[in-house]
């Protein structure tokens, strides 16, 4: 009996180290483009020891990973538009050596990530492009106050700007993109192509808009980290940060939109705590290499920037309320008041700052209208129904509506798009239809046509 303890004690300990020693597998590849980087995801059945360098003439990245195999049949990553012409591996020992051969060069980045929920171990590579070498300047006769500004100069805002009638500008943020694919719905209908469709009907509304400007914080479908998210909205010098949401709740009954802002203490509902963790958990799935959910924020740090939080977080507050009603108009709430909870996205200490939960994507009847055209663009308009709401009540010194307000009129402009009709215009900004009518001096049966501006009337 004694000998075979021992015997059977010999051979777990030679399964344990035939386990150790077996080695990993690189099991897929995915390649997410940016518009000034591109990542490049390893999946990995365990974690792995890497180390990665360039070569030139040609330009490769070259990463060596140890103690992995390279799973039978890899698809190849989608390489169009990348700097990548292709993914090559080679045995190297007991490793991997995986060759990136380069259009041109770049700046290599890399970090792992450890499994998280349902994804697995990952090598994370970036690519961020070479940016052309800024020329001289002709002249150092003079310096512009704008350069010596602490806050960064935005041209592509200010460039059309008339002296003291300058636009209102909204940084939108669709979350999530891709290695984060957000809540997944009925259907496997993803979060993050929902709310960027949500968002880019959001920032077209906003751009035919006189006296405000808008901005995609995300353009297409891949990972931004949650600083920043916002950090770009402050580079913007936006007047709002809008974050544009469509989550999931372990309940699949749990139903109706939210608005959210920041919370500096607890959250104000469970529904709020479960929804700020998940999405502060974003970083994990997206890929930030040595990302710190626990971090303190430098930027909320000191007794100034204290002061500037508490009056972004009231304008956060009211902002968010004006919106939370307009989108009651249109769909089921699910809470009657802003909620606030730790949301990392929201930590701008001068930004105002609002996360919208269109509905939730887990709930089969919610995720089949936010599937429709035709409610996304309903909910798009009811959040620039809240936004102007707030505007023109409290506009920012020096804009075109504080202007327009000066004037003693709340008149704006809307100009025509694709698929508009008049009784459609005119229900969208709460007047009648006889009101839009004649105060443009137009007949029932008159043909408008995409671009024509329409004077709309206050309600």
């Amino acid at each position: 009996m004694r000998m075979l303890r021992i015997v059977t004690g010999v051979l777990l300990c030679l399964l344990v180290q035939l386990a150790i020693a077996a080695p990993a597998r690189i099991d897929g590849v995915r390649a997410w483009r940016a518009p000034d980087s591109t990542r490049l995801v390893f999946d990995l059945s365990a974690p792995v020891t890497y180390n990665m360098f360039t070569l030139d003439s040609p330009s490769r990245v070259v990463i060596d990973v140890d103690n992995v195999a390279v799973a039978k049949g890899i698809a190849d990553p989608a390489l169009a538009g990348t700097p990548v012409s292709a993914v090559r591996y080679g045995s190297r020992g007991n490793g991997v050596r995986v060759v990136l051969d380069l259009r041109g060069s770049v700046q290599p980045r890399s970090f792992l990530l450890p499994k998280h929920g349902d994804k697995a171990d990952r090598l994370v590579i970036d690519l961020f492009d070479n940016k052309p070498a800024a020329s001289a300047p002709t002249s150092t006769a003079s310096t512009s106050s704008a350069a010596a500004s602490s806050k960064p100069v935005v041209t592509q805002a200010l460039d059309d700007l008339i002296p003291g009638k300058r636009d209102i500008i909204i940084a939108v943020d669709a979350g999530h993109g891709g290695e984060d694919p957000g809540a997944i719905g009925p259907g496997k209908i993803q979060e993050k192509a929902i709310v960027l469709a949500i968002s880019q009907q959001l920032v077209d509304m906003i751009n035919r808009e006189p006296g405000y400007k808008a901005h995609l914080v995300r353009t297409g479908d891949y990972y931004i980290p949650l600083r920043n998210r916002r950090d770009k909205a402050r580079q913007l010098r936006a007047d709002l940060f809008v974050s544009v949401h469509a989550d999931a709740f372990k309940n699949p009954s749990a139903a109706g939109a939210s608005v959210f802002a920041l919370s500096r203490s607890g959250a104000t509902s469970e529904t709020a705590r479960f929804l700020a963790q998940k999405e502060n958990e974003a970083d994990l799935i997206g890929g930030v290499g040595g990302v710190n959910l626990n971090e303190v924020d430098n930027v909320l740090a000191g007794v100034l920037v204290d002061l500037s939080m508490t009056a972004t977080l009231t304008n956060s507050l009211q902002v968010g309320d004006r919106v939370l009603k307009e989108m009651g108009k249109i769909t089921k709430l699910h809470k009657n008041q802003v909620e606030q909870a730790g949301f990392a996205v929201l930590k701008s200490p001068d930004v105002p700052s609002i996360l919208v939960e269109t509905g939730f994507i887990s709930n089969p009847q919610e995720a089949q209208k936010l599937n429709t055209p035709s409610h996304r663009r309903a909910l798009a308009e009811a959040i620039f129904r809240g936004i102007k709401d707030y505007f023109y009540d409290v506009p920012p010194a020096g804009t075109h509506i504080a202007w327009v307000k000066s004037q003693g009129g709340k008149q704006q402009h809307y100009t025509i798009a694709s698929g508009d009709t008049l009784s459609d215009i005119a229900k969208r900004h709460n007047i009648s239809l006889a009101k839009l009518l004649e105060h443009n001096g137009l007949e029932p049966s008159a043909v408008i046509r995409v671009g024509q501006k329409l004077v709309i009337p206050s309600s």
